[in-house]
């Protein structure tokens, strides 16, 4: 076994941070359509944009995604490749 720790509380956190229904469902989404804006989340999800700004917010500071501005507009998407690939595993997303 590697004693290693520091490796293992990285991903611990991320883990963490994906332990939320709802942030979950918005990373699987975001990673099944590319990316969206909180207002197609919001029409998706059914909740008010402030929650899922805080989510949004708590995803963005683990690293998990990241908001592209165009004019008024942000476009949120996963940046996180380890994420990616144990979302579409989880779920058996195609890609």
């Amino acid at each position: 076994m590697d004693k290693d720790y520091l490796k293992y509380t990285e991903m611990a956190e991320l883990l963490k941070v994906l332990a939320h229904p709802v942030r979950l469902c918005i990373v699987r989404g975001l990673i099944e359509n590319g990316g969206c804006n909180v207002t197609h989340m919001q029409d998706c999800l059914n909740i008010p944009q402030s929650t899922i700004s805080q989510h949004l917010q708590k995803l963005k500071t683990a690293g998990v995604i990241k908001g592209k501005r165009n004019g008024l507009e942000i476009k949120y998407s996963v940046c996180n490749e380890d994420i990616i690939k144990l979302v579409k595993n989880m779920f058996n997303l195609e890609g």
